[in-house]
């Protein structure tokens, strides 16, 4: 299909006038302020394709000009990278744990750089771009340890003389498609525990983040070129949907990890699947809280307002569904209003902001379709509900965060089905904390959750075989803001994916069961007999 693709290939020399506020954090990454950025990397800098332009949220300018992978460089960069996964595969696991432990090194240095380019080109406030590049640090810590400890089984053997091996390899190539609200933390999952295993990874981003891609693999490609790593180890595609496409239809890539849209990923997995590849998916999510009358406001308040307002609702873990118990919903509701006034919206980069803007104008579309579906159902719209058109927000992406009340509580309505990539927070109220773990799992997304309570036997029951359904499942912990340690992933529609820690490694791993005979003898399993009399 690719091939078939007529790319522009015209240079575009025009200059523009990029913000001291841009150019400082550019420079700062080796990020050229005022020519192309080659946006491929298979051990050499390239690209030859269509140009992308980045644009800031908050501001329209224009960041960066990338170009991106011809269908030559393309099969050119697979091709790197299906030989860079033969050199890795047989450099001891620990070795490449040192690799990581570099990488960890080189990215933790330049953390506040790497973190404030998140917050330029994506436009998540400073504290979450600081943090997104902190997850990436922790995920290399989590691997250099994980290198020395992949470990298989023994299983005993029911024939004398025989013991069964259950052993882990290298799967071959891990190529890596990476949405634009999570540009660093995402590939960092995925390229640490592939790395560790033995994978080389070929990375395409998100085409409205690439500088956050180019920068981060700038940083891995220095290390892995320091201890003569082919750099196709960590490979880098730029590009449309198309380079996508290309990709998950490859034979040369073992495994596709993809985090995005529901609609995207179906096609994706089916894709891969009809090849017989391997497919993780992290598609999305539609997340409840649910407030109990024990539960401690000054707990819950803060973890749903991050959950509904942090990223401008741009998680995918991010609280879309709010669920309270009648006797202390008008409280809640009065009290979270309150934050709601008190938000500071602006620049990302100015540390005290805590709303910064939507990442396109598409996105913007997208907050506007939901506010007037939710007013042409009669919904009450408690706060928000409009676009910021005060200077300067006027030039970026900002919306209100918005609070509304359906009239209705019927699951099967768009407005609770549907997941909005937006600050729009829907609330039900419930009697009976059965009535809203069932509302909390009649959506076909299944990623994150969370119960608030003081009562051990709500808790019983929320992580129990009737309780939540979804991939994480909290209490008295937000629906957003999980940690590298466990498996990070969702249920249902969500896409049944696993990244990060808990047995995450073991899918980018091949597993074969070894049956050894050490004795004199060669006995067939179950008792089976199968002699020949001479």
């Amino acid at each position: 299909m690719l091939a078939s693709r007529v790319l522009l290939r015209t240079r575009i020399t025009s200059s523009r006038h990029l913000s001291t506020r841009a150019a400082t954090i550019l420079n700062a990454l080796d990020l050229s302020t005022n020519t192309e950025i080659p946006g491929v990397y298979d051990g050499t800098w390239g690209g030859s394709g269509d140009l992308l332009e980045s644009k800031c949220p908050t501001t329209g300018e224009v960041l960066g000009r990338v170009r991106t992978a011809s269908p030559k460089e393309l099969h050119e960069a697979l091709d790197k990278t299906r030989g860079a996964c033969r050199y890795i595969r047989s450099v001891p696991a620990p070795k490449r744990g040192e690799i990581l432990r570099q990488v960890r090194e080189a990215l933790a240095t330049k953390r506040d750089e790497l973190g404030a380019l998140v917050s330029l080109e994506m436009g998540k406030i400073k504290t979450e771009g600081q943090g997104e590049v902190q997850e990436f640090v922790d995920i290399c810590d989590y691997g250099v340890g994980l290198s020395r400890m992949m470990n298989g089984r023994v299983v005993a053997s029911e024939r004398p003389g025989h013991s069964i091996l259950e052993v882990a390899n290298p799967l071959g190539v891990v190529s890596v498609l990476t949405a634009f609200n999570f540009p660093v933390a995402v590939y960092g999952w995925n390229f640490a525990l592939s790395l560790a295993a033995g994978n080389a990874t070929i990375w395409k981003p998100s085409e409205t983040t690439p500088l956050c891609a180019v920068a981060v693999t700038k940083i891995i490609a220095q290390v892995l070129e320091n201890n003569g790593i082919p750099g196709a180890v960590s490979a880098l595609v730029t590009g449309d949907k198309y380079i996508g496409e290309a990709i998950t239809e490859s034979k040369d890539v073992d495994l596709v990890s993809f985090t995005g849209s529901e609609h995207v990923g179906r096609i994706v997995g089916k894709t891969v699947q009809s090849r017989f590849g391997k497919v993780l998916l992290e598609l999305g999510g539609n997340n409840a809280s649910i407030i109990m009358p024990d539960a401690d406001m000054n707990l819950a308040l803060p973890a749903v307002f991050f959950g509904a307002v942090g990223t401008a609702g741009q998680r995918c873990t991010s609280t879309r569904r709010l669920y309270l118990h009648s006797s202390i919903a008008d409280e809640f509701l009065t009290k979270l209003q309150k934050l709601y006034s008190s938000v500071r919206v602006g620049d990302p980069l100015t540390a005290s902001t805590l709303l910064g803007p939507l990442h396109t104008s598409k996105g913007v579309s997208t907050y506007a379709a939901a506010i007037d579906h939710l007013r042409s159902i009669g919904a009450d719209i408690l706060t928000g509900g409009e676009k910021y058109l005060n200077s300067p927000l006027d030039k970026g992406n900002f919306v209100q965060p918005t609070i509304a009340i359906p009239k209705s509580l019927n699951t099967t309505d768009k407005i609770w089905r549907t997941e909005t990539f937006a600050p729009v927070l829907n609330v039900g109220i419930f009697d009976e904390l059965e009535q809203a773990i069932e509302w909390n799992n009649n959506v076909p997304q299944g990623l994150s959750s969370s119960l608030w309570t003081r009562d051990i036997r709500n808790v019983g029951k929320w992580i129990g075989p009737a309780g939540s359904d979804a991939g994480i499942v909290n209490i008295n912990v937000g629906t957003s803001g999980a940690e590298i340690g466990a498996a990070f992933g969702g249920n249902k529609s969500t896409g049944w994916g696993r990244e990060s820690g808990g047995d995450a490694w073991k899918q980018y791993v091949r597993w074969s069961a070894c049956t050894i005979n050490f004795s004199d003898a060669a006995p067939l399993a179950q008792g089976v007999d199968f002699s020949v009399d001479a």
